[in-house]
């Protein structure tokens, strides 16, 4: 298993937090939020070529 992509999910959620602290520190409650949101929407793009991988082989061994 590729073990980068966790890594990759893992360092982005680690920095949001970090950002996500920071701004709310500041009072910046708005901008956290559409910050967190951001994350998300990463993370999903570096999961979704996976996902499409795992499709295949599921086809593929299934013969569909």
């Amino acid at each position: 298993m590729d073990i980068d992509i966790i890594l990759q999910i893992a360092g982005i959620g680690l920095l949001i937090s970090v950002l996500n602290i920071v701004l709310k520190q500041a009072g910046k409650e708005e901008q956290a939020h559409l910050l967190a949101l951001v994350g998300v929407v990463i993370a999903l793009l570096l999961v979704i070529p996976t996902i499409n991988q795992l499709f295949l082989t599921v086809r593929s061994v299934f013969r569909l």
